[in-house]
């Protein structure tokens, strides 16, 4: 995570020649972990990224396709390798934005807990990770696996359900995890016992959703202006999404 820097001494009157060193500056990164089937990934949520991005300052957005999700076993899904290449062409040009192949590099499903420990442990221990996260999903995470530990791991951020409006259930824990935090109205946000902070935010609506760009291919209809132009061309080299 550091940052290469350089040094140039003066020259040396006796020699005349200049000494260089690398050296590393270390600093902190706050890094935003953004999971998902991305089957195919789309403007919504490509923006979802961006807003969380700009609000939370986090110096990189890390986009984690998923290899085999627990939650989706009777949705078939693409290939790995097809949702990995959509999402870096998707990226392609912002900078502060990276894919991840680490759940893809892993067997068996493809737990949360797991990437966050990953990360966890092959990290600076003064970056600080913000897991991003739909309300959808947040709403289920009782069942996920060992959830109560990834809480003092990261901290969540939350986004606003595409479609829902001015939804009152933006601001409210599910009951799985409603005794892990208590809310702190100067930071406007639930913090855990370990120090780890749960945020919920309001982005811009935009109700895309992956489902009826799948619907739109396989009846022939156009998907422009729901993905990136290089990811509907993708789309239609490989032939996914088509009626079989």
């Amino acid at each position: 995570m550091a940052e290469p820097g350089r040094a140039r001494f003066k020259p040396s009157h006796a020699t005349g020649v200049f000494l260089v060193f690398e050296f590393h500056v270390t600093t902190s990164m706050r890094i935003g972990l953004f999971g998902g089937t991305f089957d195919p990934i789309h403007w919504g949520h490509l923006r979802s990224a961006e807003e969380a991005r700009e609000a939370f300052k986090l110096d990189r957005v890390l986009f984690i396709p998923t290899a085999n999700p627990p939650h989706k076993k009777r949705q078939p899904i693409s290939a790995p390798r097809d949702r990995a290449a959509m999402v870096r062409l998707a990226i392609a040009g912002q900078s502060r934005f990276e894919l991840s192949l680490v759940e893809l590099a892993r067997s068996g499903k493809s737990y949360t807990i797991d990437t966050v420990r990953h990360f966890a442990a092959n990290s600076d221990s003064r970056d600080s990770y913000y897991f991003i996260i739909g309300l959808d999903a947040f709403s289920d995470i009782g069942s996920w696996k060992d959830f109560c530990e990834i809480f003092p791991l990261c901290n969540f951020i939350v986004t606003s359900r595409p479609g829902a409006g001015d939804s009152q259930a933006l601001h409210t824990l599910p009951v799985a995890v409603s005794g892990l935090f208590c809310y702190e109205e100067r930071k406007r946000a639930f913090r855990h016992n370990s120090g780890k902070y749960l945020y919920f935010l309001r982005i811009t609506d935009i109700a895309i959703s992956a489902s009826e760009i799948r619907k739109h291919v396989a009846a022939e209809r156009s998907i422009r202006y729901l993905v990136p132009a290089d990811v509907e061309r993708f789309i239609k080299r490989k032939g996914l999404y088509r009626r079989k």
